[in-house]
């Protein structure tokens, strides 16, 4: 099952994501926030995210969904520190973030691949709201 990360500058936007994103989900799907830079403050955390990662991770991969710009530095310094049998399994989505943690995690619960969930999650810029 491919795992789903939520990295938020925020850890109550990340964990509020994650909760809607398992509710859409089948009971089991991995789905792991990473949000803030540590006791409160606003930001992202490399180290966290690299936690995060391998959390989700149970080997066939795991799809990675970010807010803002320094969002997405961070969780490419999380995956240098990744080894690179694990780095080689991890997708960052070009997605938005609640949309698509929400359609990547109701994917990766039906089974799909991590090719498939990545591109379930950037299909999500596809949804018009009018």
């Amino acid at each position: 099952m491919v795992g789903i990360v939520i990295v938020s500058h925020s850890a109550k936007i990340a964990e509020g994501i994650r909760d809607m994103a398992v509710q859409m989900a089948k009971p089991g799907q991995k789905i792991v926030a990473a949000g803030g830079a540590g006791e409160g403050v606003i930001g992202t955390d490399a180290v966290k995210i690299y936690e995060a990662i391998k959390e989700a991770d149970l080997g066939d991969g795991v799809v990675v969904l970010v807010d803002l710009g320094s969002a997405i530095l961070s969780t490419e310094t999380a995956l240098e520190l990744l080894d690179e049998d694990t780095r080689m399994r991890v997708r960052i989505a070009d997605a938005p973030v609640v949309e698509g943690a929400i359609s990547a995690a109701v994917q990766a619960s039906l089974g799909g691949d991590l090719t498939e969930v990545a591109a379930t999650a950037e299909g999500a810029r596809e949804l018009h709201k009018k």
